[in-house]
């Protein structure tokens, strides 16, 4: 399974990553892992209501990949349980082999 395509240098100096995460709300405990049609799967404790499942989500994937909420940016999908997130990063390999490894297995 290849990777993301490598995006050009963000404005600020670093690269930016883009993943489809596929969110399941009020599952009891945060955790990121898994795939769900190609997408990677966040679970998050927050209820689907008031756009809280989606915060709990950016910030768990946050911390699965070692980056500060601020590096995680919602770009599409504040509705829906498909969402494709946006990652600023200086190290974009280490970051694209972090998120294969939380897909699991092809």
């Amino acid at each position: 399974m290849s990777g993301p395509a490598r995006p050009a240098a963000g404005d600020r100096g670093s690269d930016r990553l883009r993943v489809t995460v596929r969110v399941r709300p009020a599952s009891g405990r945060n955790a990121v892992g898994g795939s769900h049609g190609g997408a990677l799967v966040v679970r998050v404790a927050a209820p689907a209501v008031d756009g809280r499942a989606t915060e709990a989500a950016l910030d768990a994937l946050a911390r699965a990949v070692g980056l500060r909420r601020r590096q995680v940016h919602l770009v599409s999908g504040a509705t829906s349980r498909t969402k494709v997130v946006e990652l600023e990063t200086d190290g974009y390999d280490e970051l694209a082999r972090k998120l294969e490894d939380l897909k699991g297995p092809a």
